[in-house]
């Protein structure tokens, strides 16, 4: 049989939760960012819109419990013997007052049907010690996984897209949940302003030398109505979108570097179209995919 690429999500999902099919749910508890909300700053990501990767059943008025029966039954339609993994996604997964406030959701989240983990997504500089202990007991008894967003390894670029954290504190944040025994995955984006090939493959390079299970990588998108949108059209910020041809040969080095210890959950981002200023490339991810895969076999051995 032919060595595999990569090692995919799905394979990653089949050695983690062996047994059958696990879906993600995104739940979104009402949380928001403390670089929106004055904790560290104001004004969030320049790129950000949460509105365009949130799906249409997460409402924060609606209870977890409420949120993630209106996703099972969106997926039991197809699959009835699917498990789920209840997916806090939007903004800052444990940003909120009290360690306790946390845990009473989380367990929430564990204790609906079908739940056989849960994912958090959140940032380096929002887990603190006693969440990261409250983590540590819940992963006793359900598995707990960590997606922070690092966006780049590049401090420069944090500052310039108003991140407001270090590439040092995605280290130690990193660091710490594994001596946890907590699995940990990174968020990165290529194509961020001023940042060059070799720069995302460099980030690529550092992620893959922490200890973590997976990398969520995808292009920077321009979202109508963020802040990089209107920087980009007032002339204030140099912005040159990949052309499909260069993302993919951009992802076919970042596919040799990583190897098959970590694997790739994604390579692209696909915010419903009429919210995309840029690139508008009008392809879903399994057809990036294909395209990739089919690249990667045609550049096989060079």
């Amino acid at each position: 049989m032919t060595q595999p690429y990569y090692k995919d999500y799905s394979a990653y999902l089949a050695e983690r939760f062996p047994g059958g099919k696990v879906q993600k749910l995104s739940v979104d508890a009402g949380f928001t960012c403390p670089n929106r909300d004055g904790t560290i700053a104001r004004g969030g990501c320049i790129y950000c819109d949460n509105r365009s990767f949130t799906p249409r059943y997460c409402r924060p008025a609606m209870s977890v419990a409420a949120q993630l029966a209106e996703g099972r039954r969106f997926f039991a339609r197809k699959y009835p013997d699917m498990r789920y993994l209840a997916y806090f996604q939007s903004f800052t997964g444990t940003h909120a007052s009290a360690p306790g406030t946390l845990r009473a959701l989380y367990e929430e989240a564990a204790s609906q049907p079908g739940v056989v983990g849960i994912i958090v997504g959140t940032r380096p500089d929002s887990l603190p010690p006693a969440i990261q202990n409250m983590m540590e007991e819940i992963n006793r008894t359900i598995p707990m996984i960590v997606e922070i967003g690092a966006e780049t390894s590049h401090d420069a670029t944090l500052g310039l897209i108003n991140r407001h954290h270090t590439w040092r504190q995605v280290e130690e944040a990193v660091e710490s949940l594994h001596a946890r025994g907590i699995e940990t995955g990174l968020h990165l984006i290529a194509g961020l302003p001023g940042e060059t090939d070799d720069d995302v493959l460099l980030t690529v390079e550092r992620a893959c030398a922490l200890p973590v299970s997976t990398l969520k990588l995808h292009q920077l998108q321009v979202i109508r109505g963020t802040t990089l949108h209107r920087m980009v059209e007032a002339g204030e910020l140099e912005y040159s979108p990949y052309s499909l041809e260069e993302y993919l040969d951009l992802c076919v080095k970042v596919v040799r570097k990583v190897g098959h210890r970590v694997a790739i959950e994604r390579f692209l981002a696909s915010a419903p179209p009429e919210m995309v200023a840029a690139p508008r490339w009008g392809l879903r991810n399994y057809e990036f995919t294909h395209l990739l895969l089919k690249r990667l076999a045609a550049t096989d051995g060079t």
